[in-house]
């Protein structure tokens, strides 16, 4: 294993990492702009860094910044979270010229699955099943159109390096696709740096089915089951769960089974997720998330399974030290990201914590960095904690998290908690028969 882990991340993922390390008695480093100072994983981590002033391109993006703190304290690998620069092929090159491990897959595989392209290449390879469209990038709308045509209206035009739901348009007929063509591919150059963009078909209510997965480099992987993550606001996912309830067992096994072929189909190593979109017993590849991602908690509380030692030991290189036959899911587990945002009007609300009283009791987790008197700051993504809980089955998971909603105080600031709560209690939600543009029809229909 490691004799020292620099964590190239802040606030609880940071957290999260260092607990995970404390368990396996890996000392770590934290590194930390100006303005984190006095956040909760500088305390707690053995050492650590200023790397710059509060502005992330400054610091937490700044790789020589980082990389120089790696290489004074004497890390010999460096964990990037998620985020920041977690699929940034250039620094895991980096730290790997540096004879230092990159806890994450190769540089290949940060490339492959950072270009959405050569992914669904990787994965129609694979077998897994893709949703019919261009199959590649259209140059000019005369291409765009014939693959339109091909797929079926409606279609949606997608940047080849986006993410986050930007870079995104659904184009209902041809007078639409002529007129926001080329102001797609001008928008993707300016956001991503490259202008290409393709075409697939659109599903009006899909549901979006995620698998956590792990690889071992060698031709070897397993799943680690499902996760719904339908529940967005704008493409951001608010609340996730596990195991993907709705599905049947035919179903599930097919959507398991095809992300763990594709792991070892292409070598993968360490952990990440594939995505996928169903609509009745139909599921389409979507993309690879190759990190760590902020809902895998909910995967941990149903299978016991700590993802970030799983992900430190294949990054070692040890191998697997579950098969899949140690896979076994219990009960059903929710979260609930806690963001620093008004619940109706979604402006960021940073400031002051003046009050903070985290929920208690059985199958109750929180994974924050936030407390009394914490900062929440200005420069950052708008995350603050997660909220996760474990029950029986869903509906005793669902009755769980409202009562540790309740018991939830977060003072000074304003954050989503009352909007989810309501989201919980919603029959769509209760049923389980939500889409991924649920919430923001929910929302737009009470506003």
């Amino acid at each position: 294993m490691f004799e020292k882990v620099l964590i190239a991340n802040r606030n609880e993922i940071a957290l999260r990492i260092i607990r995970a390390c404390r368990e396996i008695g890996i000392p770590t480093v934290a590194v930390y702009s100006t303005a984190d100072a006095n956040a909760v994983h500088v305390r707690f981590a053995d050492e650590a860094v200023c790397i710059g002033p509060p502005s992330a391109t400054q610091s937490y993006l700044h790789q020589p910044s980082i990389l120089a703190a790696a290489e004074i304290t004497g890390a010999d690998a460096v964990h990037p979270g998620y985020g920041f620069l977690a699929e940034n092929a250039q620094f895991a090159s980096a730290v790997r010229a540096m004879g230092k491990t990159f806890i994450g897959p190769s540089v290949e595989h940060l490339r492959m699955f950072g270009d959405k392209l050569s992914a669904k290449a990787a994965a129609a390879k694979a077998g897994l099943p893709m949703l019919q469209g261009s199959g590649g990038a259209v140059t000019t709308i005369e291409d765009a159109i014939a693959a339109a045509e091909t797929a079926g209206y409606p279609v949606i035009l997608k940047a080849a390096y986006g993410g986050g739901g930007k870079g995104m348009r659904v184009v209902e007929d041809r007078e639409t696709l002529e007129r926001v063509f080329k102001v797609t591919q001008t928008e993707s150059l300016a956001a991503f740096g490259n202008s290409e963009v393709f075409i697939e078909r659109f599903l009006r209510t899909p549901r979006h089915v995620e698998v956590q997965v792990a690889g071992d480099g060698k031709g070897g992987g397993i799943h680690v089951g499902t996760r719904d993550c339908s529940m967005q606001r704008r493409h951001q996912k608010i609340i996730e769960e596990a195991p993907a309830p709705g599905l049947s067992d035919s179903l599930r096994h097919r959507i398991q089974e095809a992300a763990a072929d594709l792991v070892r189909n292409v070598h993968y190593q360490t952990v990440g997720t594939v995505e996928f979109l169903v609509e009745g017993e139909e599921f389409f590849f979507l993309e690879v998330n190759p990190r760590i991602q902020v809902e895998h908690p909910v995967s941990e509380e149903v299978t016991g399974i700590d993802l970030i030692q799983l992900q430190m030991e294949l990054a070692a290189g040890r191998g697997f030290s579950i098969t899949q036959d140690d896979v076994k899911t219990t009960g059903h587990a929710i979260e609930v990201r806690v963001n620093a945002e008004h619940p109706r009007s979604f402006l960021p609300s940073p400031g002051l914590v003046t009050g903070y009283h985290e929920p208690g009791g059985p199958g109750v987790r929180v994974d924050s960095a936030i407390h009394e008197q914490a900062m929440v700051q200005p420069f950052y993504d708008s995350l603050t904690a997660k909220l996760i809980v474990k029950g029986r089955d869903r509906d005793h998971a669902i009755r769980r998290l409202i009562g540790a909603i309740d018991e939830f105080i977060v003072e000074g600031i304003h954050t989503t908690l009352p909007l989810q709560r309501e989201l919980l209690l919603s029959e769509e939600f209760k049923n389980a028969t939500f889409w991924t543009r649920f919430v923001d029809k929910w929302v737009a229909e009470r506003q």
